[in-house]
């Protein structure tokens, strides 16, 4: 079988109904990827709430939508499916507003802590809400064709998982995260951290290290971490995000080696965001001879987010098997999330003492 690149699957399929989407929250992501995403898939924009209404009445007009004047108006839409675009730690309340049964999409992290993640778990399950956490990365295009050339074989056992990312992140984007103890593993690397999760199970434990930097008060920009896998499979990830001196040297890319085969992955939207650069994938495949470039059918930001929003919906309605990255499962990610942060907490192995 010859590797074709143009074959692999990049795109969820959409739900044959697609029910009114109401949005919590007014944040920058909601106008940056959950709107263009939404429209990008016909999906209906039912409106919004956000506690603070001028806020989200200038989101509203922005995109020809109607902003509720109170929680209690927005949870009342009929056959709705629910977007928390909310702060981790207001998950709980909205949860808490929303019928019981009802379909909700949870923005990242699920809470700021295990014990908030516990607490959202508990609501789903007493409310029997049916509840998927906003991991989207998941279901990038570049993403999705890379599962599948792994599903296919062409890059053998994944032996070895590389994170590196030297960037210049707008932290000032996301006021709400001022002030928090936990930030860069918890708001940020936790999309790697859940895609590893994805490719390689989890892991037997996790070293790292997280910390900030001098030029300015976020809690932490900076991370290296090691997850344990045994003594076959090797997973590291180098972040930087203060890495403020021109392109030429930033990156933003995953290396995935195989026992056959390989992929390089850059993930564009990081280098310059929102704006961003375009994704790249591309695949070393088993029995190949040079690297393959996979043309790409769109972007980490907004199709990730159709895709995700998709595989609910489609979950609801009984068109879908597996509801990716269900609060059952995220749990699983918070967890790791929790152990790094555990880990980084920990004093180092201390080197002996000179004779």
């Amino acid at each position: 079988m010859t590797f074709d690149p143009t074959a692999l699957v990049q795109f969820w399929p959409l739900p044959a109904n697609l029910r009114p989407i109401v949005t919590f929250g007014a944040g920058s992501i909601v106008g940056d990827a959950h709107y263009p995403a939404y429209r990008k898939g016909g999906f209906p924009i039912a409106g919004l709430f956000d506690p603070d209404l001028e806020k989200a009445r200038r989101l509203a007009d922005a995109w020809n939508v109607k902003a509720f004047s109170s929680l209690a108006d927005a949870a009342a839409v009929e056959n709705a499916v629910f977007d928390l675009a909310t702060p981790p730690g207001r998950h709980a309340e909205a949860l808490r507003a929303l019928p019981d049964g009802a379909t909700v999409l949870i923005q990242k992290p699920m809470g700021n802590t295990l014990d908030e993640a516990r607490e959202i778990l508990s609501v789903c399950r007493e409310k029997k809400l049916i509840a998927a956490v906003n991991f989207q990365l998941r279901f990038a295009p570049m993403m999705l064709a890379l599962k599948d050339a792994i599903h296919q074989g062409w890059l053998g056992e994944i032996i070895d998982f590389d994170a590196w990312l030297a960037l210049d992140t707008p932290w000032q984007l996301w006021p709400f995260l001022n002030g928090l103890p936990r930030v860069e593993i918890a708001m940020h690397s936790i999309h790697y951290l859940d895609l590893v999760r994805q490719l390689l199970g989890d892991p037997k434990g996790v070293h790292a290290k997280t910390l900030g930097h001098p030029n300015h008060k976020v809690a932490q920009t900076r991370t290296s971490a090691i997850l344990d896998y045994g003594d076959t499979v090797r997973c590291s990830l180098s972040i930087n995000h203060d890495h403020k001196f021109g392109r030429k040297y930033q990156a933003c890319e995953f290396r995935i080696c195989g026992t056959e085969g390989a992929a390089y992955v850059k993930l564009g939207v990081n280098l310059d965001y929102p704006r961003g650069e375009p994704d790249v994938l591309e695949i070393y495949p088993k029995g190949g001879e040079s690297w393959r470039a996979v043309p790409l059918h769109g972007a980490w930001f907004p199709d990730a987010f159709v895709g995700r929003m998709a595989n609910l919906q489609r979950f609801a309605a009984g068109e879908d098997q597996e509801l990716v990255s269900s609060v059952e499962d995220a749990w699983n990610t918070m967890a790791l999330v929790e152990s790094a942060y555990r880990s980084s907490a920990l004093p180092a192995t201390l080197l002996d003492p000179r004779p």
